[in-house]
């Protein structure tokens, strides 16, 4: 093999079982056919994936390190994760818990275009960590959701994104509510001399959010949410490579059902593909990863690698103010933390409720 990319897998079986298991998910995530079969010499020795290393972490389960063709990959996003665990993803007794990429192929997909640094400037943000909320409920309409962004800005915010349920929906368009939010926030920007960025959620086949990056674009927003496993890899490639000007937000929907490590789908492959920020579940909310699992989403997201921006781990998932100080101890200064329906608690207070949960991170001591 020329460039190689090596796959990562947990396998849970017998002892007896894992090597003619390996075996097995190195021929089906490479060429899936029997290899007594194949005639060409160089796809045999050039294309069939090789078992690397199988090494027993207990409990029944097998750490299975394989060797890919990088030329399988080609230059698609959607090729990649084929690659990596494609058929394989079928096998519910099989994780795929990393990946190792030449270099190459990270300079080819490009990483963020505007990443930590980029959203940071935006905001004027400076070191600290960055605010975010979400608008929510769905089933409101423009004019209502337009309410509920201007009195997050007036508390401070950096950025309000759309709920992940908004699309475009009868009661809430998608070009009205950005109409609507856009102007909003334009008054509380000329009022109080501060930016405040909306990220409107993208969604729908891709040329509905080509259509969409355009409103929104023309509306002055310069960043916009995306579901990469709902939209597909290859899809939300063709974007970051079309709107360089625009900064993407990608949120975690369905990425349990991939059966791929968080680190590795969220920090790693995400990122690679653009990702100026990634939003994650926070340890201790609604969902259940733990706290190791969380450190390394974040680190894995801003971990330094040549021509790399690093994506901004968004922290997120049933946060509340007063976790603030816990968060800001756990994962320092390079951080967005997004409390959405902790602050629409306050109701009628939501403007001070988020110019406390501003004010502290501003005031936090960072290291």
């Amino acid at each position: 093999m020329k460039t190689v990319v090596q796959a990562i897998y947990r396998v849970r079986s017998d002892a007896r079982s894992i090597e003619e298991r390996a075996r097995a998910i190195a021929v089906e995530q490479s060429v899936e056919m029997p290899v007594s079969a194949i005639e060409d010499e160089r796809v045999r020795a050039d294309i069939v994936g090789r078992v690397l290393a199988i090494k027993d972490i207990g409990d029944g389960l097998f750490e299975v390190r394989i060797a890919l063709a990088g030329e399988t990959v080609g230059s698609d996003a959607g090729q990649l994760l084929n690659m990596l665990f494609g058929n394989t993803s079928i096998h519910d007794d099989v994780v795929l818990a990393d990946a190792e990429l030449p270099d190459e192929l990270v300079k080819l997909f490009g990483g963020p275009r505007h990443g930590l640094d980029g959203l940071r400037r935006r905001v004027n943000a400076g070191r600290r960590a960055l605010t975010s909320s979400a608008i929510k409920p769905q089933g409101l309409p423009a004019a209502r959701l337009a309410e509920l962004a201007q009195r997050f800005a007036r508390g401070g915010i950096d950025y309000i994104k759309d709920d992940h349920g908004l699309a475009d929906q009868v009661y809430s368009p998608f070009a009205a509510r950005v109409e609507a939010i856009t102007a909003a926030l334009r008054m509380v920007a000329e009022r109080d001399g501060r930016a405040v960025r909306y990220v409107p959620s993208l969604t729908g086949d891709l040329d509905t959010m080509r259509q969409q990056i355009a409103v929104a674009a023309a509306g002055g927003v310069d960043i916009v949410m995306v579901a990469p496993m709902i939209m597909g890899f290859s899809n939300f490639q063709r974007l970051v490579r079309e709107n360089p000007q625009i900064a993407f937000m990608a949120h975690p929907t369905m990425a349990g059902a991939a059966r791929i490590a968080p680190p590795l789908l969220l920090g790693k492959l995400l990122r690679m593909l653009g990702a100026d920020a990634v939003i994650f579940p926070n340890h201790g909310g609604r969902f259940g990863y733990s706290p190791e699992t969380c450190r390394q989403i974040a680190q894995t997201a801003l971990a330094a690698r040549d021509g790399l921006r690093p994506s901004v781990p968004v922290a997120a998932g049933g946060m509340t103010r007063e976790r603030v100080p816990e968060m800001l101890d756990f994962y320092g200064a390079d951080i967005m933390l997004l409390i959405g329906g902790g602050l629409l608690e306050a109701r009628e207070r939501l403007v001070e409720a988020t110019a406390a949960f501003v004010a502290e991170v501003r005031n936090y001591r960072y290291g």
